[in-house]
């Protein structure tokens, strides 16, 4: 059954405000037991992440479909926490939000937020980091449920982009950094397509994108919960964050071609160095109902945004500008 406009305007207003007040208290863990790594280990916003979390995988967002206005209400989320932080929009006629023609009948919909660089040379050189923020929305019944919520795909991903802008906010990094949640991934890529062809800066000014995708569980094939670099062998980028703190190894599921699966694919096409960061373990619950919140490891999510601020931190404020290794460029 269908909510009238007014009470579903005040969720949206309610879930905003809530993730504004949240910054700084702890949450608890599915046990219900409160989580000692939120109180003391920590330096991100735990409750910011799953506020963010419980709103875009919410039954209320029906599970988000590409080019539907669930689509457009998580895009209006995303867009209004940018405006919280102070990142700058960087969408049409001077907001968060770009349009993007599917087909003139069909409308999908991109968030993209900047902060330009601190410093002339800085402002040369942008560092995108990204995520899609549709997934499959209302579809064949499962076990009674017809939501696909979308919870670790990638609803994870798009909480780990916005915590990387709320504590980039703060710092203005040396380099431009723009954050793109990117629409209708799910259905073949059309808002990273569009996003390419109507960049904020020209791409020769892109040095380097990463993609956050399904973050919100561990992946059991690896012997330590780790994050994971699709085309790993591609690049020098991988190494190079690992060398300035991060704790990222390569896909361990290379048949799968999890490179070519993503929006990041799309700007790799154009030269860009761009991969995807995941933990993904081809858990049962991929593109089905049951990838929900109940799915979530939230220790292991808070963990894993927490290993990238470092590597993070500091590719935002080098110099350094990845290389395809031979072979490597698709």
């Amino acid at each position: 059954m269908r909510r009238p406009i007014f009470h579903f305007a005040y969720l949206v207003f309610a879930i905003v405000f809530a993730a504004a007040s949240l910054e700084g208290q702890a949450i608890r863990t599915g046990s219900g037991e409160p989580s000692t790594a939120s109180r003391s280990t920590f330096r991100v916003c735990v409750a910011c992440i799953r506020a963010h979390m419980e709103f875009l995988a919410s039954d209320a967002l029906r599970g988000r479909g590409s080019s539907t206005r669930d689509e457009l209400t998580a895009a209006t989320y995303i867009a209004s926490e940018l405006r919280q932080y102070g990142v700058q929009p960087a969408g049409d006629h001077r907001g968060y939000i770009q349009v993007v023609t599917v087909d003139q009948k069909t409308t999908t919909w991109n968030v993209i937020g900047m902060l330009p660089g601190s410093t002339a040379d800085g402002r040369k050189s942008a560092v995108i980091l990204s995520a899609h923020l549709d997934h499959l929305g209302v579809g064949k019944p499962v076990n009674g449920d017809e939501i696909y919520n979308g919870a670790d795909d990638d609803a994870s991903g798009v909480s780990a982009v916005l915590e990387f802008a709320r504590r980039l906010a703060h710092r203005r990094p040396r380099r431009t950094v723009i954050f793109v949640l990117f629409g209708s991934e799910e259905t073949g890529g059309f808002g990273a397509s569009y996003f390419v062809d109507h960049p904020p800066v020209p791409l020769t000014q892109i040095a380097v994108a990463l993609e956050l995708e399904m973050i919100g569980r561990p992946d059991p094939s690896l012997d330590r919960d780790a994050l994971w670099l699709s085309g790993w062998q591609r690049s020098n980028l991988g190494p190079e964050l690992n060398a300035h703190g991060g704790d990222i190894v390569a896909d361990p599921h290379v048949s799968e071609d999890f490179f070519a699966r993503s929006d990041n694919y799309i700007l790799a096409k154009k030269g860009i160095v761009a991969q995807t960061i995941s933990s993904f373990g081809l858990h049962k619950d991929y593109h089905q109902p049951s990838d929900d919140l109940a799915h979530i490891n939230f220790q292991h999510l808070d963990a894993a945004i927490e290993s990238l601020l470092a590597p993070i931190g500091w590719l935002v404020n080098s110099d350094f500008k990845p290389h395809w290794n031979s072979g490597g460029r698709p």
